[in-house]
């Protein structure tokens, strides 16, 4: 019962933040903006859409509980929300799904992303090992955890180089690290 509310919980939040994420590319997309990594963006939705079915596969196939330590993981897990709300807030219209540039466009640089590069992508990490320990899904944490980090190493690549092409992104990110909290620069 428990594991089915907050699925369902996981689930209507991401729903709505690909509303959230269609409407900013509807706006972008009348702006001027360009979308990079069109390629590997199928196999990320496609990882994320996986992970779901894998948890819910694994929690209910093998009658997992909840974790003795789950009032850790929840922190875990409300740090990491918090820090989405943040991130997608301090971002406004630019905040995307998608790799979406608006060129020649200042980048923005408050909120989260006053201290690291990509708090959004840490959010993703921290969630994807989270959730399927507070229901004691090693093997969905372990594997998506590792997929996750091949997913992000090349989309990761193809953000930055897009907004450093396309923005003020290297004379403003460049020397932030991109998941570990630094002083402004």
């Amino acid at each position: 019962m428990v594991f089915s509310v907050f699925i369902s919980f996981i689930i209507s939040q991401r729903l709505f933040e690909l509303t959230i994420a269609k409407r900013n590319e509807k706006w972008m997309k009348f702006n001027g903006a360009i979308e990079a990594g069109k390629e590997h963006y199928k196999y990320m939705v496609l990882l994320h859409v996986l992970f779901f079915v894998c948890l819910i596969w694994e929690v209910t196939f093998f009658q997992k509980g909840i974790s003795t330590l789950l009032v850790i993981y929840l922190f875990f897990f409300t740090i990491a929300q918090l820090l989405r709300v943040w991130s997608i807030m301090s971002l406004g219209r630019f905040w995307n799904t998608k790799i979406m540039i608006l060129p020649n466009v200042n980048i923005i640089s408050k909120g989260p992303y006053k201290y690291f590069r990509h708090p959004n992508y840490l959010v993703v990490v921290i969630e994807l090992l989270v959730i399927p320990l507070m229901f004691n899904a090693y093997w969905t944490a372990l594997v998506f955890s590792l997929l996750n980090i091949v997913m992000l190493t090349i989309r990761i690549r193809v953000e930055e180089q897009a907004l450093m092409k396309e923005t003020n992104y290297g004379t403003v990110f460049l020397r932030r690290s991109r998941f570990v909290p630094s002083k402004r620069i």
